[in-house]
């Protein structure tokens, strides 16, 4: 393949001023649209040799046939231009977001004569103002109720109300008490517009100031024996009351922010919206995020931002993120022309927000496992998943079975390996197997012994089983270690994939199929090839790929520090007089052995329930 991509511009021609670019196919279709500061400098990035590109960002400048761009005035009018375009054209190498369900809101059509309060899960009704999202659509039903016993407005739908006013007679909703606007006879348009805009404004903002002033005018009522409208302020209060202690007080009661988390890995991401209005969280709201390309953390906030405000969606003054994105002012710029105000975006580093972000974060972690959950337990997807896989390695037949190997160290000591399996794409965890590996001098030489153990039970004139899991001396029988998978799997790039083919090539089995995959660039590596296999970004099949890939990492890092582990505690309880608890008061002292064997007999008798004696017992053993 060529370095030399044919419709690269010339450098002269490109502006080194703001502006937005746009990838384009043979057929004219936009693959991607990006901003950037400097026209130039980013659009560079693309056209360097193809080797040094990431693997996804080289698979998209591959695809497309021409580039294109406009220059715009500064890096606001760039973000505002660039989400016009993913909105238009719907790149498909642009990040993708899904709501991970579809949440109700709350309501209120500002834009008719006589507004109205509904639930409801779309977002487009036109001069609407919504709340929320909430969890539950009883949630939504439960602030309502309450509500309306606060501020009465209309409540019935827009033929009653049609009806109603026509004819003169109150609406049915208004016959049995459930609607208060215009059309129930009770207010005039004027006066129910007003009850509206309290509504909304208390709804909004959560303030207790409507509460302090409700309360004033009972008092007053009260003394001036006004009973009727003491009591109706005082249910007015008490209903208020309910609406604010419904949502969790987290913050002040005067702070207004959104809070926005995410979790990722190599392929996908979580994001959570935390909605907070006078100090409680009003709603959540979460994204799943498919990642064609590889994101930095500044683009995958700008493109969050851009789907979180980009529609009817007002933001608050304050915006807690992560980590500040690079363009931070721009965006900023571009929120404050939305809200018609000033707009921050901030880290919490510390402090009530921090702990909030963190909760939001553990959140998001959740929302991610539970969406590869979902995904793994689909058999539609699942089985389009091994036809892929099939295809893309070339093999003969589906991979119905799978192991995938991964070998874990600390510094070069306490090596050992897993062996997960995944048989229909689901995992086998009673077939998982450990490796115990002595002596090792890297990974590729650690990958080929393991190998070579599990090969061994592959022989059919070997009888007695190759020794597996810890042990390293009698031959044990396993009848399901002699299962022949269809797929074996390195995790790793060449140097693994290299050193597996020849322990499979010296154990004389034959029809496996063999692979690694690389985490950096999640890139699919076959024996003998000088370029990887590249799967869709968000394919099933390489989301399955992934995902045993991370359970055998996982099962190995497991054993090796249950082993580490073990080993600290043989070296302190072999000596004498050092039991369990000891033990456990020494590491918690100390941190590590390590440190416990630089510290001098002095220092040990320092610690609670050590004296003198003991410790220069301690200290005379690890020093020998």
């Amino acid at each position: 393949m060529s370095d030399a991509l044919s419709y690269r511009p010339k450098a002269g021609e490109i502006p080194t001023r703001p502006g937005v670019y746009r990838f384009r196919d043979e057929t004219g279709r936009v693959l991607y649209v990006g901003k950037a500061k400097n026209l130039r400098a980013r659009l560079s990035n693309y056209f360097a040799p193809l080797g040094s590109l990431h693997e996804r960002t080289r698979r998209m400048v591959t695809t497309a046939n021409s580039v294109e761009w406009t220059v715009v005035g500064t890096e606001v009018e760039a973000l505002q231009l660039e989400w016009t375009w993913i909105n238009e054209f719907d790149p498909p190498f642009n990040v993708q977001f899904k709501d991970d369900k579809s949440y109700p809101y709350l309501a209120v059509t500002l834009a008719d004569e006589a507004p109205r309060a509904l639930v409801t899960r779309t977002t487009g009704i036109r001069g609407a103002r919504y709340f929320g999202p909430y969890p539950k659509v009883w949630a939504v039903h439960d602030t309502i109720e309450l509500m309306l016993k606060a501020f009465p407005i209309r409540t019935c739908n827009n033929a009653n109300y049609k009806r109603a006013m026509q004819s003169g007679k109150p609406c049915f909703a208004g016959q049995i008490g459930r609607c208060f606007g215009p059309c129930s006879g009770t207010v005039t348009i004027e006066e129910h517009r007003v009850i509206v805009n309290e509504f909304v404004s208390f709804l909004g903002s959560q303030d207790r100031k409507l509460i302090n002033r409700l309360t004033n005018e009972m008092k007053v009522a009260a003394a001036e024996q006004q009973y009727e409208t003491a009591a109706k302020r005082r249910d007015q209060i008490r209903a208020l009351d309910a609406v604010l202690e419904k949502s969790a007080v987290v913050l002040r009661d005067n702070v207004d922010i959104d809070l926005f988390a995410f979790d990722e890995d190599e392929l996908a991401a979580a994001v959570q919206l935390f909605i907070v209005r006078g100090g409680r969280i009003r709603g959540v709201r979460g994204w799943m995020v498919d990642k064609e390309l590889d994101l930095s953390t500044s683009e995958l906030i700008d493109s969050i931002m851009q789907t979180a405000y980009g529609g009817d969606a007002v933001p608050p003054r304050e915006i807690v993120v992560p980590e500040l994105p690079d363009d931070a002012e721009a965006l900023e710029g571009w929120l404050a022309g939305i809200a018609g105000r000033r707009v921050r975006i901030l880290a919490a580093q510390r402090g009530d927000k921090a702990a909030l972000l963190e909760t939001a974060t553990q959140n998001a972690k959740h929302a991610l496992m539970l969406y590869k959950t979902r995904r793994s337990s689909d058999f539609v997807a699942r089985s389009k998943a091994l036809e892929d896989i099939q295809e893309a390695l070339g093999m003969p037949s589906a991979p119905l079975r799978m192991e995938c190997y991964d070998v874990s160290h600390l510094g070069g000591t306490n090596i050992v390996a897993s062996m997960v399996v995944f048989e229909d794409g689901l995992p086998r965890t009673d077939e998982y197997r450990r490796f115990g590996i002595p002596e090792s001098t890297d990974d590729t030489d650690s990958i080929y012994r393991t190998l070579t153990r599990r090969l061994a039970y592959l022989i059919p004139d070997d009888e007695t089983e190759a020794p597996g899991d810890d042990d390293a001396g009698t031959p044990v029988k396993r009848r399901k270690f002699r299962y022949q998978p269809n797929l074996l799997i390195v995790d790793g790039g060449q140097p693994q994939v290299t050193a597996a083919a020849r322990a499979l090539r010296e154990s004389g089995v034959t029809g496996i199929t063999l692979c690694g995959i690389a985490k950096r660039l999640e890139e699919i590596w076959l024996p003998d090839s000088d370029y990887p296999v590249i799967l869709p970004r968000n394919s099933d099949a390489l989301f399955l790929i992934q995902r045993i890939r991370d359970e055998a990492h996982r099962f190995a890092i497991t054993h090796q520090r249950a082993r580490r582990k073990r080993d600290i505690s043989t070296v302190l309880g072999e000596i004498p007089g050092l039991g369990p608890a000891r033990v456990k008061v020494l590491l918690q002292h100390f941190g590590s052995v390590a440190r416990l064997k630089e510290a001098s007999a002095e220092s040990i008798a320092e610690v609670r329930g050590i004296g003198p004696g003991l410790a220069a017992t301690i200290h005379q053993h690890l020093r020998a």
